[in-house]
C-alpha cells in the first residue's frame, strides 16, 4: 500500500494530497498492461509527436513500441519508426514522472496535461498548479529534477 504524500509542504502551495498510484520505480506507468505486454507510459500520449509540434496527440495501440519495460503510442507509423530510431531522445524526462516533483526528492504522476518541451526535451507534470510553479524557473527546477534524479531513481515512490 503507498502512504499518502503531501506535495505541498514539498512546494509551498496550497495544500492537496496525492496518493501515487503506480509510481513505484523508474518508470511511471499506468496500472495494467497493454497488448504489447508492458505497462503504458506517458498515458497513451504520442512523444514524438509532443517533441516535434509540441502538441498532445493521443497515439494508438496499433503503433506501439516497448522501451525498457515500458510501452509508448504513437499516432502514426512514422512516428513510431522515429522513437525506434532513436529513443533516448523521445522518452519523457525523469522516467516520466512529474519534473517539479523530482526536483524536490519525489516521483508524482506526470501528466502530459501539463508539460513542457525545453531543449527538445519532454517535461511532464502532476498538474496545472505545479505546472504554474515550475514557470517561475524552469531551468531551475530542470538542474535540481537531473541532480535528484540521479539520487532517486531507483528507490520507490513510497520510499521517498
Amino acid at each position: 500500500m503507498f502512504k499518502e504524500l503531501t506535495v505541498a509542504a514539498a512546494v509551498g502551495l496550497a495544500a492537496f494530497t496525492f496518493s501515487p498510484a503506480h509510481a513505484a520505480d523508474e518508470y511511471n506507468v499506468s496500472a495494467g498492461m497493454t497488448a504489447a505486454n508492458a505497462p503504458l507510459g506517458l498515458h497513451g500520449v504520442d512523444p514524438v509527436a509532443f517533441i516535434s509540434t509540441g502538441n498532445r496527440i493521443e497515439g494508438a495501440a496499433k503503433y506501439a513500441a516497448v522501451q525498457d519495460g515500458v510501452a509508448y503510442y504513437f499516432s502514426s507509423e512514422a512516428n513510431l519508426a522515429a522513437f525506434k530510431a532513436n529513443p533516448a531522445r523521445y522518452m519523457p524526462q525523469n522516467g516520466g514522472f512529474c519534473t517539479f516533483g523530482v526536483s524536490v526528492g519525489k516521483k508524482f504522476d506526470g501528466d502530459p496535461r501539463w508539460a513542457d518541451v525545453r531543449h527538445g526535451k519532454l517535461y511532464v507534470f502532476l498538474s496545472e498548479e505545479i505546472f504554474n510553479a515550475y514557470q517561475k524557473d524552469p531551468e531551475g527546477a530542470i538542474a535540481k529534477a537531473e541532480a535528484n534524479w540521479k539520487k532517486i531513481r531507483h528507490t520507490a515512490a513510497r520510499e521517498l
